[in-house]
């Protein structure tokens, strides 16, 4: 905990989560500032989670081990991404005293393939990440904290010149198109690094990278006058100061330098980045400042830079509330010790270098030998005893591939664009924006002639193609121990989709030798043996197939009402005919559905028949629409069937139509398939809460008897109750939640919430359940909402009350309800409506002691309330109320409630 002055200070925000939401913002004006002074800190995170999104539908599909979220992004996203942007401070009492954003603070990269997922996951944290840029720049006369990162993590001294290239390039692409402006640093997949990939860097604009202090060769001063050839020092051994920027220039042909090519570089600080991750200094704020204190050079120098680089999930996932730590620092710790919190952009703006830098040939900073953590039984993994000899193989396997597709992309690509590979480099304003209109302009910039639509369809197969070939070559498919883990089986994915691209585009077939070359690489796992089985056991079967999207529509359409127009995950489904007849325990719908690639822009019309027999059991039938006659006449023939109630009739009629092949529950996408498990199930657990229910009643007293005799009550009886009482709570959480207009509590299913906790209490039972924390936090949202929003103070403190006793109920059966939304909504009201209205209070009542000490700019934010003079008593009780609920929802309030009396 840290503790904070007792005054009640407050961060006043700025509600406008849009500042740099658009390409063009505002210019902004800037005073010069030419020198640096003093102590600056740059705290540097590298976000990044590597893209796992199904090649076929574009989506993160349910990861079990990340549980009880739904995927790897979203648990690291509630565990570092959101606190971050939401970093609490607070007192001794464990009450918020302020709420900081760190990324205005922190300098950081976040990686394409997560900034796109965060964009569609969690718009407000998106939003305040972009929000976080700008200010930076308002702050750091117009350098912000953000810089790009290589677009989707591959280690670029292992890529081909043309894949450095666009990887720059998508990354700077994105990085414009969410920041409004270009990046002026660029971070390198695990800082991995040689001469060919800073040239690459150069070419594109970049100004400066980040190393680790390990990557150094030698450095020295720039010459002058008086020594025009200063000596050079050896610091190999990580012994470079990382205190100061650096030049590295580029060799020229003849091997010396070219001194009109260079980059900048700064080296982090690598004990510091090292205690962050591996030791407590990120347990507190004041063991962090302690900890760069010890770095401060004290040579008198004008200017030192301490700067520090890590995983941006060590702030929060890896080390578990740590982002609190990070917002003290930079609000307080950092400016108590004089010190300047910055980025390197704005840095080096005020110190440019003043020393030049050679780097060893080739390194990273999570390897010791160079790259080889990617291509080689280098033995760092995160595993233990496992050797990586499929690291090799794999490398080269996935080399010949991404040579191969090259060949492909030269020999088709020129059929449609001018320059297939500009159009590739330019592929990136497509991948952000997939619309109609967009694509269209994409075209009408980069096409040789009008593209009929199968020509559009195989050029967008050959630039998916290659955008696959990028993926295939992510960094984390190397990383860790294995070949069959989730990482070394995503790129796989990706290396199969591209050869499907390529046999649809160019009808040849790359997979027959991939997976011979795959056979060399020898995984660590008794079931796979080699690659190749890896290849066919975790890859091959994830393919999808048309038909299969066609059948997943087909099956889920009996539990779901689709419209005309719906979109099946990256397809977008037309539903040409349909109809459903249930019969008994049968059901069947058949129907004629269009489906059209979001990515390709392919299209296939499908007719279907699915067949319900109840239960588990369905027999879903796929083929080609061939004329609509014969289409009419198949379904009435079908129909026809069913009326005789046989399902055996039924089934043989199927298979004279369709065929053998047909797709059951099990060939469902797994998310819906859980979601129709789940409708399947619901009217045996309806009989069973039937029967545990009446189980409940009939021994009610006899349980009484057992707590009585305090004997322990036999397990049957306290399953049958918890179930019991559990589901009569779920049901009338339900309909509070149905039945509360507006936000305002219904007071009778809030009264009768209350009874069952009760009885639950009284009989020792939990009433968890998933579902019903996810409705209180939205409850407690939408109630707080509309208190915030309501002008009539003369009803707030009927809502105050009920929303306390919401909360209070929620503590009372330790839910697990989180309350941190419900707190950042309230501490903005906090500074832009409570405080005001505290002042308002204050000034009319003549109690100038302590507006004396606040600034103008605070009252200047006062809403202007019409408020009868008569009615001083009701308005101070609205207002002492309004902070009571910021007591309840551990807001630091106190100073403000003695303030009033």
């Amino acid at each position: 905990m840290v503790s904070t002055p007792n005054s009640p200070t407050f961060e006043i925000a700025d509600t406008n989560l849009n500042l740099a939401g658009s390409k063009s913002p505002q210019p902004l004006e800037f005073d010069p500032q030419p020198t640096a002074t003093g102590v600056y800190v740059t705290i540097h995170g590298h976000f990044y989670q590597p893209p796992r999104e199904n090649p076929y539908l574009n989506v993160i599909e349910r990861q079990s081990s990340a549980a009880p979220y739904h995927n790897w992004n979203e648990r690291i996203h509630h565990e570092c991404y959101r606190p971050n942007a939401f970093a609490r401070i607070f007192n001794d009492h464990g009450e918020v005293v302020g709420i900081v954003n760190n990324y205005e603070y922190l300098s950081f990269n976040i990686g394409p393939t997560l900034m796109s997922w965060l964009e569609r996951y969690d718009q407000s944290v998106y939003q305040k990440i972009i929000e976080a840029d700008r200010k930076s720049c308002q702050r750091l006369n117009g350098h912000g904290n953000a810089i790009a990162q290589v677009y989707n993590h591959i280690i670029l001294p292992l890529a081909n010149e043309r894949d450095k290239s666009t990887q720059i390039r998508w990354g700077k692409a994105d990085f414009r198109s969410r920041f409004g402006r270009d990046p002026e640093g660029m971070w390198l997949a695990e800082t991995a690094v040689d001469y060919a990939t800073l040239e690459a860097l150069i070419n594109e604009g970049i100004r400066f990278t980040i190393l680790a202090p390990s990557q150094a060769q030698r450095c020295r001063p720039f010459p002058t006058s008086d020594c025009p050839e200063p000596e050079w020092l050896e610091v190999g051994g990580s012994q470079i100061d990382p205190t100061r920027p650096y030049r590295c220039y580029l060799p020229d042909p003849t091997g010396s330098q070219d001194k009109s090519r260079y980059l900048d570089i700064f080296f982090y600080d690598g004990p510091i980045s090292r205690d962050m991750g591996f030791n407590d200094v990120l347990n507190s704020s004041h063991h962090l400042s302690g900890r760069i204190r010890q770095a401060v050079r004290g040579d008198h120098r004008p200017s030192q830079l301490i700067s520090v680089a890590t995983d941006g999930e060590t702030f929060g996932h890896h080390k578990g509330g740590t982002e609190k730590c990070l917002a003290y620092a930079f609000v307080a710790e950092f400016p108590q010790n004089g010190w300047t919190v910055t980025n390197f952009a704005h840095y080096l703006s005020l110190h440019p270098p003043t020393w030049e830098v050679e780097l060893k040939p080739l390194t990273a900073w999570s390897c010791s030998h160079g790259v080889d953590r990617w291509q080689d039984d280098c033995g760092c993994a995160s595993g233990g005893g496992w050797h990586q000899q499929w690291r090799r193989p794999l490398r080269d396997t996935l080399n010949g591939l991404r040579d191969r597709l090259i060949e492909i992309y030269d020999q088709y690509g020129c059929q449609f664009f001018h320059d297939p590979w500009v159009a590739r480099d330019d592929y990136i304003e497509v991948i952000r924006d997939r619309s109609d209109a967009n694509i269209n302009a994409f075209f009408a910039q980069h096409q040789t002639h009008e593209l009929t639509h199968a020509e559009q369809v195989d050029a967008l197969r050959l630039l998916e193609m290659q955008r696959h070939c990028l993926l295939m070559f992510t960094s984390c498919g190397w990383f860790f121990e294995e070949l069959s883990r989730p990482e070394g089986t995503q790129i796989l994915r990706y290396a199969s989709r591209a050869i499907e691209l390529a046999t649809e585009v160019a009808g040849v077939d790359l997979e027959a030798e991939f997976i011979f070359n795959l056979a060399l690489a020898p995984s660590n796992v008794e079931l796979f043996k080699t690659g190749d089985e890896v290849y066919h056991q975790l890859v091959a079967t994830a393919r999808i197939s048309l038909k299969q999207v066609a059948a997943h529509y087909a099956i889920t359409s009996l539990f779901t009402t689709y419209q005309r127009e719906q979109p099946i995950y990256c397809y977008n489904a037309q539903q040409l005919d349909y109809q459903i007849q249930r019969m008994g325990a049968l059901s069947l719908a058949v129907g004629e559905v269009l489906l059209v690639s979001e990515i390709t822009r392919e299209q296939t019309h499908f007719i279907f028949a699915v067949l319900h027999l109840g239960g588990w059991d369905f027999h879903c039938c796929i083929q080609p629409f061939s004329e609509r006659r014969a289409y009419f006449e198949l379904k009435h023939r079908l129909f026809e069937a069913l009326q005789e109630a046989s399902a055996s009739n039924l089934m043989l009629r199927l298979v004279q139509n369709f065929g053998d092949n047909a797709f059951s529950l099990r060939d469902l996408f797994p998310e819906e398939r859980q979601r129709i498990m789940g409708l399947l199930c619901q009217e045996t657990l309806t009989r069973l809460d039937q029967l545990y229910t009446q189980v409940y009643r009939d021994n009610y007293g006899i349980m009484m008897a057992f707590h009585r005799d305090e004997l322990a009550v036999p397990p049957e009886l306290q399953v049958a109750t918890e179930v019991a009482l559990g589901n009569r709570f779920l049901t009338s959480v339900r309909a509070l939640e149905s039945e509360s207009s507006e936000g305002r509590l219904s007071v009778n299913h809030l009264g009768e919430l209350e009874a069952i906790a009760a009885e639950a209490q009284l009989l020792r039972c939990r009433l968890q359940h998933s579902e019903v924390t996810e409705s209180f936090e939205r409850l407690i949202i939408h109630c707080l909402w509309r208190i915030l929003q309501d002008n009539d103070l003369t009803t707030i403190a009927e809502d105050v009350e009920n929303l306390q006793r919401l909360i209070q109920l929620s503590e009372q059966l330790n839910l697990g309800v989180s309350l941190n939304q419900a707190q950042e909504l309230y501490f903005q009201y906090l500074k832009t409506y409570i405080i005001p209205l505290c002042l308002g209070y204050l000034q009319r009542n003549q109690q100038k002691t302590y507006l004396e000490l606040l600034e103008n700019s605070l009252l200047d934010s006062m809403i202007n309330l019409q408020i009868n003079p008569e009615s001083n008593t009701g308005l101070l009780h609205s207002i002492r109320r309004l902070l009571q609920l910021g007591q309840t929802l551990k807001i630091q309030v106190e100073e403000w409630l003695n303030l009033l009396g």
